[in-house]
Parts: C-alpha cells; structure tokens; sequence
C-alpha cells in the first residue's frame, strides 16, 4: 500500500526555505550583474586599428571609428567587410563577457533542462 501524506520529493519544509532564499539570493545577483553587463562599454578593433567600435551591454554601437588612410572609393568591399569584423567581434566579447559573469552566479546550473533562465 502506498504511503500518502508527507512533502513532495521527500523535502522538508525547512529546506524548501532555505531553497527558497538561496534561489532569491541568485536571482538577486543576477539581476545586479546583468545591470553592471548593461553599463559596460567593449571597444573592439580590426584591420590594424583602422576600424574601431564600441558597444554597450546591451549590444548597441556606441561609436564607430574609420581611419580616413583606409576609405578607398574602389575597394568599398575591403571597408564592409573591416567593420562587418569589428561590429561582429564586439558582439561576440560582449555575448562571452555576460555568459562568463553570469555564469559565476549560476555555477554550471545551465546544464539541468535549459537552465534557470525561465525561473526567473
């Protein structure tokens, strides 16, 4: 015969609480490095220097710098493609940047079914 009665899982309620606090504590942190993340600044180059970006955290150009010596009227392509670059690995530092910080707060816990991102 089944037992009936008793907590889901086997848990107590004090360790629900404590759960509880600890899951409100991450959540707290994550909130507050994803707010420092957002007031960053990445300033990322390509071609030498010649086109240089900047973006906030939350991925918007903040500035973007061409060096005048390379603005070539018949190699149009080489300017896109150096600034294609620059914008793309900015991004890219920035992604990284917020993965690595926000993964301290989580400590690998984005491997159980999708993370916690949809608790909170």
């Amino acid at each position: 015969m089944a037992k009936r009665g008793g907590y889901p899982g086997g848990m107590m309620p004090g360790n629900m609480n404590n759960l509880m606090k600890q899951a409100q504590k991450m959540q707290k942190q994550m909130e507050e490095t994803q707010a420092e993340l957002e007031a960053k600044e990445y300033e990322i180059s390509s071609g030498g220097g010649v086109v240089k970006v900047k973006i906030n955290g939350q991925k918007e150009i903040t500035e973007l710098t061409i060096d005048p010596e390379v603005v070539d009227p018949d190699d149009i392509e080489m300017l896109q493609d150096l600034i294609m670059a620059a914008v793309n690995e900015a991004i890219r530092t920035q992604v990284d940047d917020e993965k690595e910080q926000l993964g301290k707060i989580t400590g690998g816990l984005g491997g159980m079914g999708g993370g916690l991102g949809g608790l909170f």
